[in-house]
């Protein structure tokens, strides 16, 4: 599998990149003078998405990276062509890794039942469910939750921070949440937390019961489960925090209690023969195997994925951050927002 070496952001007039060695430890690296967490932005996207890639890289940066440098991680399903590269590694401010997924990880395995899956997704087509019927979707999806974080390239991070193409960042980031994180013992952080939609996950939370059943161990006794249900975990309330934005510790992933639940939903097929999304199981995962108090809402960062947006409400908070949204269209307490039940479940969380 071949990759491209990372590429700081200054290009010869020739366009070759130009090629920096790899970090020997990524772990503490100083930006100046002060502590800089082993982090990385973290993108999954095509080549056919470069405008909009060209469009997230360049306000993430502009609101937060550029003062910190650090890298980015973009993979692919198939290879990188030489404008993607050249383009978006002209607009980062530290270095930049391109990568491709392995096939084993993307692809619809060979075990699921192609005539039962095509069922489920002709059903969901006549539901008119959004992605319905794309199985590259649904492969999309399966990476997210279980293989991403094997990836090679990000085995030296052990933070990331999911961007996806298309988004705005509406507010400066003059804290960096790695470091935050980190100090303040946090796993998984969110900025939009919404209903899934429930047509697309009938058997994830029976599946989960099943497994939490099996695996007692690995539930939290300081879980959000009043996040996840309404009533005491009989029944999933749809709840999820929206992962195109995430920042979270990879070894929570790499952990057993993720690997052993990520392993038990994929044998059970529903990322195929339903539409389960990453973002409702890492956001099950998160809210079951974590203490509440290791999960983070970042009011301060200012984001928008079509069609909602996070806006800061506070303030002190949007003037500090130059915030360019308006609180006012903000989703946080609109009527498919979660931001209650989250609240309801973590009270300081206010």
């Amino acid at each position: 599998m071949a990759q491209v070496p990372p590429i700081p952001h200054l290009l010869q007039p020739d366009h070759d990149p130009v090629l920096s060695p790899k970090l020997e430890d990524a772990s503490q690296v100083p930006f100046g003078g002060e502590y800089r967490s082993n982090a990385t932005m973290l993108m999954l996207a095509r080549n056919s998405d470069l405008m909009g890639v060209i469009q997230s890289v360049r306000e993430a940066e502009d609101r937060f990276n550029r003062n910190y440098h650090y890298p980015w991680v973009f993979l692919n399903e198939e290879e990188f062509t030489d404008e993607f590269k050249i383009r978006v590694a002209n607009l980062v401010s530290g270095d930049v890794y391109f990568g491709t997924i392995p096939s084993e990880h993307w692809f619809q395995p060979d075990w699921i039942d192609e005539d039962r899956a095509r069922r489920g997704r002709d059903q969901l087509v006549a539901e008119d469910v959004i992605y319905g019927g794309a199985v590259s979707y649904r492969n999309m999806c399966r990476f997210n939750s279980g293989f991403f974080y094997h990836h090679e390239l990000l085995q030296q991070f052990k933070w990331y921070w999911r961007v996806e193409p298309d988004v705005h960042f509406y507010c400066d980031v003059p804290l960096d949440p790695f470091v935050y994180m980190e100090e303040n013992d946090k796993k998984y952080a969110f900025t939009l937390t919404m209903l899934e939609f429930g047509k697309t996950i009938p058997t994830l939370w029976e599946t989960t019961v099943d497994f939490v059943a099996q695996n007692p161990q690995y539930l939290s006794e300081s879980n959000s489960l009043d996040y996840l249900s309404d009533d005491g975990g009989l029944t999933y309330n749809r709840c999820h925090f929206w992962s195109n934005f995430e920042i979270a510790d990879l070894d929570f992933w790499r952990g057993d209690a993720y690997s052993a639940y990520f392993e038990h939903l994929d044998r059970a097929g529903g990322f195929y023969y339903e539409r389960w999304g990453d973002a409702p199981v890492h956001s099950i995962a998160a809210a079951l195997f974590l203490p509440k108090e290791q999960i983070h809402f970042f009011r301060e960062i200012g984001y928008f994925h079509f069609p909602n947006i996070h806006c800061p409400a506070e303030y002190d908070i949007w003037r500090a951050g130059h915030c360019s949204c308006n609180p006012g269209e903000s989703f946080d307490y609109t009527g498919d927002s979660c931001m209650r039940q989250w609240e309801r479940a973590n009270p300081l969380a206010k």
